[in-house]
């Protein structure tokens, strides 16, 4: 049997894959526009034209409404839905969230989901919120892990998901995860992280889904439930998630909100439409506003710029430039930016996972000095063995012949053999005046180059460079 989930292209700890189902296989990272069965703004047929090629529902609002639960049981559920690709569908968790009771147990909902044919079910998990007291984290922690070794008991031919909880506490998310990556899942949503992202807790969020990631395989597909704005797709896309699901779309278009890959605007405050989707081209903001259908269009409009954001994602996931993408979008909002501050802490484990690329290293603010490339380059240099006399110099000194190396300077990585100039990253597209932070990075290096290297005699011409603490320890170290 062909893989379920197979990645076929990866950048920092993002992919593209492909995930098969019954109906049909889907390309990741996506997002799964959330289908109400009650209340439907844009038909669920249409949702194809837009991008989707996924949806999710709500099987606990079908179970618990007679006329729509045996019109599920008799048709199906991709009959009474109206889309014919894959569904994916919750359980009640989060009315569970909000009511604090469902009129289901995990065992009927789970059979539920498989006998009206959804090709993902998931659990009665508990969504624990953020910051609970740990031991009430703990205990829900446990009834999730329960009640998803009970489902899969009932698995037949529907992929499962295990929902991956554990509050705010990295070290149980983790546990969590390895413990329900042990087990014969499909897909693992991270649970209850809405909270963080209503409150732009982005740094939280992080932790939460490197955690989490931490703990299960790498060729495990992840569902960060819950996520439907697009200026964080590209950083939840680098840390590893593939499905994103989320009624923002509609919901927003609900409150008068546009959506834009920068943020959020009310639609009333608009005099331009910066977008050009068809319904921004066929309508001025005027026109949208007194729209008798100003709902429906924004749902549309909202839809177009979050599916063109997923296509952003996977075209520089495929050409290699997903982090500069992450590095623009994330300053977009502060709080954005302390996520991408939080994530480069990381920078280590998405070294890891970062191949090779032959895009250009594009030098974008203080947070591409951590950059994963970076990262990588600091741990080659114990590789980089010289000997003789060496040369790191940041312009030609005509005196070259005289020296065994000659090593460029280019921050934020220091010095590298002059060979290397064309190759990534070293070809990196840089600023002519280096801010403190590259500067910190390259001259951390240079220190380390030397201190690995003990028996070379270095000369060094930097004299081009600003002020930094680190050149009087270099000089230091050099007289030594």
């Amino acid at each position: 049997m062909p893989p379920i989930f197979e990645i076929t292209h990866k950048a920092c700890a993002g992919r593209i894959g492909r995930l098969e189902t019954r109906h049909g296989i889907v390309e990741t990272p996506t997002i799964m526009p959330v289908v109400n069965p009650n209340i439907q703004t844009i038909k669920p047929s249409e949702l194809r034209k837009f991008g989707a090629e996924i949806i999710i529902t709500n099987s606990y609002i079908i179970y618990r409404k007679p006329e729509l639960r045996e019109r599920a049981r008799s048709e199906g559920l991709h009959s009474l839905i109206g889309f014919d690709g894959p569904i994916m569908t919750d359980s009640g968790s989060f009315q569970l969230s909000v009511y604090g009771e469902v009129e289901v147990n995990n065992v009927e909902i789970v059979q539920f989901q498989q006998e009206i044919g959804s090709d993902i079910g998931v659990p009665l998990d508990i969504p624990t919120p953020p910051d609970v007291q740990r031991a009430r984290a703990e205990e829900e922690l446990g009834i999730t892990y329960t009640r998803a070794k009970e489902a899969l008991g009932l698995k037949k031919d529907m992929l499962l998901a295990a929902p991956v909880q554990g509050s705010t506490y990295p070290d149980l998310r983790e546990r969590a995860a390895h413990e329900l990556s042990q087990l014969d899942f499909d897909v693992y949503p991270l649970g209850a992280v809405v909270p963080l992202m209503e409150s732009y807790r982005y740094s939280d969020l992080v932790d939460v889904i490197v955690a989490s990631k931490k703990g299960l395989s790498p060729a495990a597909p992840v569902h960060l439930f819950g996520a439907g704005h697009p200026m964080m797709f590209s950083l939840a896309v680098a840390l590893g998630c593939d499905l994103f699901d989320s009624a923002s779309y509609a919901l927003y278009a609900k409150d008068g909100r546009y959506m834009t890959v920068r943020g959020t605007y009310h639609v009333d405050n608009l005099q331009y439409l910066p977008c050009s989707c068809p319904v921004c081209i066929s309508h001025d903001a005027g026109e949208l506003i007194k729209s008798e259908n100003r709902e429906e269009l924004l749902a549309r409009h909202n839809l177009y710029v979050t599916f063109e954001e997923i296509r952003e994602v996977k075209q520089a996931i495929k050409e290699g430039s997903l982090w500069e993408l992450v590095e623009q979008r994330c300053r977009a909002h502060p709080q954005l930016l302390n996520g991408l501050k939080r994530a480069l802490h990381y920078s280590d484990w998405i070294e890891q996972f970062q191949p090779v690329s032959n895009s250009t290293f594009f030098y974008s603010g203080p947070e591409s000095a951590l950059r994963p490339e970076v990262v990588r380059y600091r741990k080659k240099l114990k590789n980089l063995k010289l000997g003789g006399r060496v040369l790191i110099r940041m312009r030609r000194t005509g005196n070259e012949d005289d020296f065994d190396w000659v090593l460029d300077f280019k921050p934020p990585f220091g010095p590298y053999p002059i060979e290397l100039k064309e190759t990534h990253p070293f070809n990196a597209e840089t600023t002519d005046e280096p801010d403190y932070e590259s500067l910190t990075a390259a001259l951390q290096n240079t220190l380390e180059l030397m201190e690995l290297n003990p028996d070379s005699e270095f000369t060094l011409v930097l004299d081009d460079l600003p002020e930094h603490p680190l050149m009087k320890e270099i000089k230091n170290y050099h007289n030594a």
